[in-house]
C-alpha cells in the first residue's frame, strides 16, 4: 500500500473506511460515490477554487467523497486515484452506469433530439455516459441531453495508436492539472490517450514514468514515452515526439533533438528515461 498523499485518502488524523487495518487514523470514514454531472471538474490542492488545480473529473467519472469542507467535499477519484477537493456542486448521487465514452475530442449535448436546439457542454474525450435511447443520429444521455451518435463508442471497445489519440489534441491550450479537451498539461495528455485505448494511467510524470519498460534512445518509435523531470512527451516516430507543453502553452509536435536541447538550456537537464508501453 502506497503513503504516496496523492493517491492516499487520508489527511489530519481522518481517512477513507478502505485504509481501516492499513494506515494509522483517528477516524475513518465511509466514502460515497458520488458522479460528476458538469463537463469538467477542478481537483484541487485545497477546498477553495483558488488553490492549485491537480488534476480534473471529467462527465460522468466516479467520485469517492469521505468529508465535508463547507462547499467543497474531500476524496479520492475513482479512476486515476487522485486525491483532492472538489466543489460540490459539480458531483450528484451516483448515476447510472456508463454505457458509453465520448470518444470525439469533444462534442455538445442538445436538449431535444436536434441540432438546432439549446446545447451543453463541451464534453471532453473520455467523458463516461449512459445511453438511455436514440433518435436518428442523435443518442440520449442521461444527465446531459442528446448527442451526437458517431461520437460516442461502447464502454469495452477501445482505440489502439495512443499516439493517433495525442495528436487529436494538437492545439488544446496548456492547462495545469487539466485532461480536457480545452485544457491539459503533459501527462493529462499521455493519461487521456492511454484511457482512450483502453490503458490505465496515473496522473503525474514521476508515476507514469514507471510504466512499461525502459528503452534505449536509440530505439524509441512510435508510442513510446521520453521523460525528463517533470515532463512527458509521446513518441510519433523515432524524430518527433507530441507533448502538452508551457513552451508552445499548447499540444505541439517537435522534433525530439530540438526538445532535448530546449530543455536542456532551459535547465531542466536531459531526459530521464524512454519507456516503451
Amino acid at each position: 500500500m502506497t503513503d504516496d498523499p496523492r493517491a492516499t485518502p487520508i489527511r489530519d488524523g481522518v481517512a477513507s473506511r478502505t485504509l481501516e487495518g492499513i494506515l494509522r487514523a483517528e477516524v475513518y470514514l465511509d466514502p460515497k460515490s458520488m458522479s460528476c454531472v458538469v463537463p469538467a471538474a477542478g481537483l484541487h490542492r485545497a477546498p477553495n477554487a483558488a488553490s492549485e488545480q491537480m488534476d480534473q473529473l471529467l462527465f460522468g467519472e466516479v467520485f469517492e467523497a469521505i468529508e465535508d469542507e463547507g462547499p467543497w467535499l474531500w476524496g479520492q477519484a475513482r479512476r486515476d486515484g487522485y486525491v483532492g477537493f472538489v466543489a460540490a456542486s459539480s458531483l450528484a448521487p451516483l448515476r447510472p452506469e456508463p454505457t458509453h465514452r465520448v470518444t470525439a475530442i469533444r462534442t455538445y449535448a442538445f436538449v431535444e433530439p436536434s441540432i438546432k436546439t439549446r446545447a451543453s457542454g463541451p464534453y471532453s474525450m473520455n467523458a463516461l455516459v449512459a445511453v438511455e435511447a436514440e433518435d436518428g443520429r442523435l443518442a440520449k444521455v442521461a444527465g446531459a441531453g442528446w448527442m451526437a451518435r458517431e461520437h460516442l463508442i461502447s464502454i469495452g471497445v477501445f482505440e489502439t495508436d495512443w499516439a493517433g489519440v495525442a495528436e487529436r489534441f494538437l492545439g488544446a491550450p496548456y492547462l495545469w492539472g487539466g485532461r480536457e479537451s480545452l485544457g491539459l498539461d503533459c501527462s493529462g495528455l499521455v493519461q487521456q490517450a492511454l484511457f482512450a485505448c483502453g490503458r490505465a494511467c496515473p496522473r503525474d510524470t514521476d508515476q507514469q514514468s514507471r510504466l512499461g519498460r525502459e528503452i534505449a534512445r536509440g530505439d524509441f518509435a512510435r508510442g513510446d514515452l521520453v521523460f525528463w523531470n517533470g515532463h512527458v512527451a509521446i513518441g510519433l516516430d523515432c524524430d518527433r515526439i507530441v507533448h502538452a507543453n508551457g513552451f508552445h502553452m499548447m499540444v505541439a509536435i517537435e522534433r525530439l533533438d530540438v526538445a532535448i536541447t530546449r530543455i536542456e538550456e532551459a535547465g531542466v537537464g536531459h531526459p530521464t528515461t524512454f519507456r516503451r508501453l
